[in-house]
């Protein structure tokens, strides 16, 4: 095949490519489905899940967040390997909750606590600014 031949059919499906994207949205949550995956050898209260493009800060904070669910018995995250863009999340439960329910506590509360942190930082930012001012202006 001539390379003008084939240089123009791929311009083509370029081009019907853009022209899809252009008309819908592209939604990251539903092309990347299996972000977390429940490891094999999980019950209902102790599971380990798998977060795909995750490290060390969304572990830790998560971590975190998951302890201060009294019903948590235990919770835990792992790197397995540096090269590889995966966390692991272990969670053991008592029988008044499942590991699945503790980690969408734990996102909740994390999400809750970020919150928290944006109102407080957000003031504390205006509060200077106004200080500023006045400052300036006295």
């Amino acid at each position: 095949m001539p390379a003008s031949v084939h240089s123009e059919e791929a311009h083509e499906n370029d081009q019907s490519m853009m022209d899809a994207e252009a008309e819908e949205p592209i939604n990251p949550i539903l092309l990347d489905e299996k972000r977390i995956i429940v490891l094999p050898g999980s019950s209902d209260t102790a599971a380990s899940f798998q977060f795909d493009g995750e490290g060390h800060t969304m572990g830790n904070a998560l971590r975190y967040a998951i302890m201060k669910n009294p019903a948590v018995e235990f919770c835990g995250y792992t790197i397995p390997h540096p090269s590889d863009a995966k966390m692991h999340v272990r969670i053991q439960t008592n029988d008044t909750t499942t590991a699945l329910e503790a980690l969408e506590k734990g996102f909740n509360d994390l999400m809750d606590l970020c919150d928290v942190v944006t109102e407080k930082f957000t003031r504390a930012r205006d509060q200077f600014k106004e200080d500023s001012v006045n400052r300036m202006e006295g």
